[in-house]
């Protein structure tokens, strides 16, 4: 694993990139209702924000190795929320098409 720096920037980057495919998405289909969309978006940005917290507070009792797992989960964490969270635009845009 890195430093904790370069963790806090690559969710910010990661989220970043859903909330920017999310403001495509929206801005290419107007037409379509876009609550969806903001739902994403909403829970992205409070996603990043739990993810960041989890960052900036680990379990001051724990050992080194302890510490080490904390910060490995808030990166398995991070790749399963992205996922979800592409997910759910990608089914957004297919239920969209019908």
């Amino acid at each position: 694993m890195g430093s904790i720096r370069k963790l806090k920037k690559q969710i910010d980057s990661k989220v970043y990139e859903i909330i920017s495919d999310c403001f495509t998405y929206a801005e290419l289909h107007p037409d379509n209702k876009t609550e969806d969309v903001s739902g994403i978006i909403s829970d992205a940005v409070n996603f990043r924000n739990d993810l960041i917290h989890r960052i900036n507070n680990p379990d001051p009792s724990a050992d080194p190795k302890g510490v080490k797992a904390h910060y490995q989960l808030i990166n398995r964490d991070l790749d399963e929320g992205v996922d979800k969270l592409c997910e759910r635009l990608s089914s957004v845009s297919k239920k969209k098409k019908k």
